[in-house]
């Protein structure tokens, strides 16, 4: 529901951006990935895809492999169970058509071009631009990714046609890694734009 309008506000300033249900899947999401990704690194380290690639213990989870697993798996179901819910919501409300879409290459081009000459504006929160499209709807396929590839590494045997779409489980072991990465790629590049356009951040706290 949009906030009632203030005497003197603008209707833009009041109205509702983020909806409740985005911003709790959004914080649920962040809790998720974060705690997956630091537990991930302790068990990376117990058998390295890459060997010469060690993640320092400081900046992991679970102080053992043991430890970390259990975090891992139960970061696990959280960030299914929330990608299921924020899926079936923006499908049922309209959302991921009319915030994502229509999206082309071209205007991905353009609005890169503009952003990195500082002149893509960001008056309206409430739009997003082609970058951003592509940058979430790219996280979002991703995130599938991981799961899908996390399944064939935890049940091998139960998933057989998955373990051969991904060329076996120690390939699958590789994209699962760097599936990753590139979420650590995009959080950064997240956390870069927020610093840059703080107002996003309060969308996503307050919805508007």
């Amino acid at each position: 529901m949009n906030a009632l309008a203030q005497p003197g506000a603008s209707p833009r300033a009041t109205r509702t951006i983020q909806p409740a249900w985005v911003r709790i899947a959004h914080w649920l999401n962040a809790l998720a990935v974060v705690l997956m990704m630091l537990s991930g690194w302790r068990i990376y380290d117990a058998s390295p895809v890459f060997r010469d690639l060690v993640i320092p213990p400081g900046i992991t989870l679970g102080g053992w492999l043991g430890g970390a697993l259990q975090w891992h798996f139960a970061a696990m179901w959280l960030l299914f169970g929330n990608a299921l819910f924020y899926l079936a919501m923006n499908l049922v409300t309209g959302r991921l058509r009319a915030k994502f879409f229509p999206l082309s290459p071209r205007a991905i081009l353009h609005d890169l071009g503009e952003a990195l000459r500082g002149r893509l504006s960001h008056a309206d929160p409430g739009r997003y631009n082609a970058v951003q499209k592509f940058a979430y709807l790219f996280v979002m396929v991703d995130i599938a990714v991981l799961i899908v590839s996390g399944l064939v590494i935890w049940k091998s045997v139960q998933f057989p046609l998955l373990r051969e779409l991904l060329g076996g489980y120690d390939r699958a072991r590789v994209v699962h890694f760097c599936a990753m990465v590139l979420l650590a790629g995009f959080i950064v590049v997240h956390l870069a734009m927020v610093a840059l356009v703080p107002r996003s951040l309060l969308t996503m706290i307050r919805g508007r």
